[in-house]
């Protein structure tokens, strides 16, 4: 056998491993039960203690708009994270700041990128290894397009994270979005 042949047969048996991984983690997927909303004998209990509090702050009148999440990522790492703004100094200031970092989010592929970030595949190579997130060059085109907005950030050679400070954002924006 030729070297050639040596090696289409390898490259042959590297891609049926990936088409079975692929197809099973795309099997396990379909049968995951879909999320359900966090149910709790008050259901607005986090809204109450809020408007609670505001009673007691007569100068946010106007209301408070909040960010809070409490959770523990696939590699163990515990995240927790609350920020809350008045609404009048949100209704105040020029949105067209965030359009970047909502247009970063606008697109599929960074979808699924923070995703795979954010389940613990850190590093370059292994997500280059993912086919859904395209081609080497495609995927650092989307690196670069999540670490200029803040999204992402580089946390090694050929690593990258999500700073705590944006995975409960991240998550609360990817909830609001489901319909």
């Amino acid at each position: 056998m030729s070297d050639q042949e040596t090696t289409l047969r390898e490259e042959l048996s590297e891609l049926r491993g990936r088409v079975s991984a692929l197809e099973a983690a795309a099997e396990r997927s379909a049968t995951l039960p879909a999320p359900e909303p966090l149910q709790d004998h008050d259901t607005f209990w986090a809204l109450n203690e809020l408007q609670s509090r505001l009673h007691d702050h007569p100068s946010t009148v106007d209301g408070v708009v909040m960010t809070v999440g409490s959770l523990t990522l696939p590699d163990g790492a515990p995240v927790a994270w609350q920020e809350g703004l008045a609404t009048a100094a949100m209704l105040e200031t020029d949105w067209s700041d965030q359009a970047a970092a909502f247009a970063a989010l606008g697109h599929p592929v960074r979808l699924e990128l923070l995703r795979h970030i954010l389940s613990g595949v850190h590093a370059t190579a292994e997500l280059a290894q993912i086919a859904s997130l395209g081609t080497t060059g495609q995927l650092h085109h989307h690196l670069r397009q999540l670490v200029a907005t803040g999204w992402v950030r580089q946390s090694g050679r050929g690593s990258y994270e999500i700073p705590a400070a944006r995975v409960v954002p991240l998550l609360t924006s990817v909830m609001s979005a489901q319909r």
